[in-house]
Parts: structure tokens; sequence; C-alpha cells
């Protein structure tokens, strides 16, 4: 059975009158800072008198502040003892590298065999009650053929602590990347982002209107048809970095959705022994949501891009 919601009450004493309902709130000793407070009042998680509030109304004294997080509820994703590279554990998150071909979520496509799969036998109860459920707080996710390092929750609190850091950019993220062609030493990429007017399944960066993606980008090293890049998000849209450096007319290499086969037989051979886009995020750093110690993790590219990257060297 899932266990019982916990509810804070609290009384507006009279230093509080006039007070905003945010900043008064996050002086009760939670466990919570400001932006998740804030968070959690937008959710409409807190009542004042009996009503959902905005986290600027200003309180008067002795009214009733219920602040009511969500219960855990069960879900059905079943744990599943499937091993994983961690890189950092403690009692409120985990990072791990994950590897390509590894479904972040259950879907209807992947019931089984998921990094949520694996985190739940993992964690164990640790997981539980994140996000309002019985499962691990997912902040952010990589594509299934994206290769790296990936941050998640094991309390409420990180979960949305990290959710802030990411929509507001406040974190280190790079990726490496094998792309076709050869490209400027460095650059940037600022475009409208949305889906692909001509095929709803992928996503296009040359779009009329849609939501900003920024992505900045160095050379990394010189290859034989192709050049190995770190990219780093400004933004984080779905299909980001895998999108831009297409509609710059340098894509991916092996990307399945958005490349051809190259006509360069090397690098043909290259993206057909991949079997998936050359992309892998190879390092997170961001400031710990309960310590405030700034921690960071950065992985090699993993066995099949770093036979890739020799095998185009070795034309050189």
């Amino acid at each position: 059975m899932p266990d019982a919601p916990q509810t804070f009450e609290f009384t507006v004493d009279d230093a509080g009158d006039g007070e905003r309902l945010d900043i008064w709130l996050t002086a009760r000793g939670l466990p919570y800072s400001r932006s998740q407070i804030r968070r959690r009042i937008e959710e409409g998680e807190v009542r004042v008198g009996g009503q959902v509030a905005k986290p600027s109304r200003k309180l008067h004294a002795r009214e009733r502040v219920h602040f009511s997080p969500p219960a855990p509820i069960a879900v059905e994703d079943r744990p599943e003892d499937i091993p994983l590279s961690v890189l950092y554990e403690d009692r409120h998150l985990i990072v791990i590298d994950k590897p390509a071909g590894m479904v972040v979520h259950p879907a209807t496509s992947h019931q089984a065999g998921t990094l949520v799969n694996a985190l739940l036998h993992h964690c164990g109860d640790s997981l539980a009650g994140v996000g309002g459920e019985r499962r691990p707080g997912i902040v952010h996710r990589l594509d299934k053929d994206t290769s790296g390092v990936m941050v998640v929750a094991k309390d409420e609190p990180t979960l949305v602590a990290l959710q802030v850091l990411f929509h507001e950019h406040d974190l280190e993220r790079r990726y490496l990347a094998l792309v076709e062609g050869v490209v400027a030493e460095s650059g940037v990429f600022k475009t409208k982002y949305g889906r692909d007017p001509r095929d709803r399944k992928k996503f296009s960066s040359r779009v009329l209107s849609g939501k900003r993606a920024v992505t900045h980008y160095t050379v990394q090293e010189r290859l034989p048809g192709a050049t190995l890049i770190e990219a780093r998000l400004e933004t984080g849209r779905t299909h980001q970095i895998r999108v831009h450096f297409k509609d710059h007319g340098h894509p991916v290499v092996g990307d399945q959705t958005y490349a051809r086969t190259p006509r360069d037989p090397t690098l043909a051979k290259v993206a057909k022994a991949l079997g998936r886009q050359a992309l892998h995020a190879h390092r997170l750093g961001f400031k710990h949501p309960q310590s405030g110690e700034y921690l960071e993790w950065s992985t090699p590219v993993p066995a099949d891009m770093a036979f890739a990257l020799a095998t185009l060297r070795a034309k050189l």
C-alpha cells in the first residue's frame, strides 16, 4: 500500500503579516529551497485558508497554510537485475554512465530492460515516493542510442532542485560527437526549434516559430571525412545536437534518424559498424542540491565510438 501523504500545517504569525507566501514558507524549516517551494506552490500543493494560492500571495496574520506534497503511488515498473555503471551515489542522488542501446524509461515499445527497471533493483526502497510515485526521479533523458553521464534523484527535494538547475541551465553539460565533414574551429547554433512539419516524429531547427535552442561547440580533432567536436548545451531540446548539426550540413555519424549513408567509403563502414549516432554525454557537473558542493563527472567514449575514431585515425 502507498504511504500516507505527509501534510505540513502552519499558522501565519504576526511577523509574517504581509509577506509573500513563497518567502514565508521557505523560512519554515522545510527540506526545500525557495525555488523548490515556488515550484510546489505552482503545482497546487500549497493552500492558504483552504484555497490554492500563488507564490506571490501576500499573507495575513493567523491564516492557516497547508502544504501537501504528493503521496507515493504504486506503478507497474518492475525491478530488474541489470548491471549499472555507477559513477557516484549517496542518499540523495545517483550518477550513472548509461550505455548506448538502453532506453531510459519504460514505454509501450519498451516495457522492460530500461534504466528505470535497473534503478528500481539497484536502489530499492530508497526511491519510494520520488516524483509522487514509487519510481526513480528522472530529471533528464538521453536518447536510447546516446551514451553517457546521467543523474537521477532519490528523494523529492533533490528531484525538484535538479529540475530547477536544468531549467535554469545552471550546470555543466558537454557531449562528444563525431560529425560528417569539416566544421569551423568553434561556433554556436542559435535557432528556433520544434517538430518537423514534414515528419512529426522528427525535430527541426528550420521552423518559423518554436522554442529557443542554443548549442555551442569546439573542434577536438579533425579526421578523414569527419570531425570530432565537443558540444555544450545552453538549452536542452530533444535531439538538439543531432538536429543542429544535421541542419547545418554536418549530421552525426551513424544517426539512423537524421543522417544518410556517408558517401566516403571508410566513413560509411564506420557508420554501419556503429549502428547508432556517435554521440556521448561525456561530462556533467553541478552543485549538489543538499551539500552545495560542486561535483563533476567525466567518462571516455565507449568502445564502439573509440573503435570508430581509431579506424579514421588509421587513415590519416
